[in-house]
């Protein structure tokens, strides 16, 4: 059996990272032999019109590449349903996912989703806490909380709990939430102000369950630039599972912190979870971080280490996160179509 080029249409359309995550369906695609149309997110519409012009002036074949604006449901689903189209891919939300299912449901292709998470984190009480609490930071407010990949719940041993709350207060004591076009800053503005409204819901539905806003005083947390969507990178402490913040993916700049008794208790409540992404263990017993990585329920589980693309990597477990593994060699085998020849 081997794998021949498809010499198809993919369709492709995304709504983060847009260059990166463009990379991640285009570069496969042509190199299978395929051509490609894109649509991009209204967010970021001009992207593929830059990438179309780069590659047409390296030289490739007219038309190889192709893109179109579109926010209308209908004309998509045409689109989808094309008989040109021999495979569909999408990187964004659930919601978005959805949407590409159902534009195509009425025929057979190939669908790749590459869609959210909620990736937890464990903290175990052998932890050099300080350290740790400069990676959880940065993997939970990097790019403003706005990766799939980023930090969203924290699992943090009994005995070192409090010892981590406040070293994770010095670090965000440190953070400077400005203008992204400063170089001192640390945390910009979120993607619109659709985000804004969803990371404030999530914290305040926290608040009135009983968590605590744990967030240390930062003059520019309280007085960020007057115009932009800003959100100030929050540390939530005693959170729990009746939470909007500790199921939904936030998608910002929050800090969502739980208390563990044991290493049994951490990995049942990071597999609480419909998504399944990536996850990511602290300790400093490599071995035993090993074997508990082997529990967790996620396409790529870390030790020391978090919100870490690879290559190598696949990416989730659950409908709501992954139906390819776009990054991986099996994902670009997908690109291809099988034939055995006799």
């Amino acid at each position: 059996m081997t794998a021949q080029c498809s010499m198809y249409w993919t369709l492709t359309w995304y709504d983060q990272y847009p260059y990166l995550i463009l990379m991640n369906s285009l570069i496969p695609a042509l190199l299978a032999g395929n051509s490609v149309i894109l649509k991009p997110s209204p967010q970021t519409p001009t992207i593929v019109e830059h990438i179309h012009d780069i590659f047409s002036e390296a030289g490739l074949p007219d038309k190889v590449i192709q893109y179109f604006h579109c926010g209308s449901i209908s004309r998509l689903e045409s689109v989808a349903r094309a008989p040109q189209i021999k495979l569909i891919c999408f990187t964004g939300s659930v919601a978005g996912g959805l949407q590409v299912q159902r534009a195509a449901a009425d025929r057979v292709a190939p669908i790749g989703l590459e869609l959210g998470g909620k990736d937890p984190s464990y903290i175990r009480e052998d932890v050099d806490v300080q350290w740790a609490a400069e990676e959880i930071v940065d993997g939970a407010v990097f790019n403003s909380g706005q990766s799939c990949c980023s930090v969203e719940r924290v699992y943090v041993a009994e005995k070192v709990h409090d010892e981590f709350i406040s070293a994770v207060q010095r670090v965000l004591k440190g953070y400077k939430l400005g203008d992204p076009f400063d170089p001192s800053t640390n945390v910009g503005p979120v993607v619109s102000q659709r985000s804004v409204e969803t990371i404030k819901a999530h914290v305040t539905d926290a608040l009135l369950k009983g968590a605590i806003d744990s967030t240390p005083a930062n003059e520019t947390f309280d007085f960020p630039p007057p115009n932009g969507n800003y959100v100030k990178p929050t540390l939530l402490t005693n959170v729990t599972h009746d939470m909007d913040v500790m199921n939904d993916e936030t998608f910002g700049p929050v800090i969502p912190v739980m208390r563990v008794g044991n290493d049994e208790e951490a990995i049942r409540l990071m597999n609480d979870s419909e998504f399944g992404l990536t996850a990511s263990i602290w300790t400093k017993d490599v071995a035993k971080g090993e074997e508990l990585a082997e529990q967790v329920e996620a396409g790529t589980v870390f030790i020391n280490r978090c919100d870490f693309p690879s290559p190598v990597s696949p990416n989730g477990r659950h409908w709501t996160v992954a139906l390819t593994r776009s990054r991986t060699l099996r994902g670009r085998v997908g690109r291809t179509l099988a034939r055995v020849s006799r």
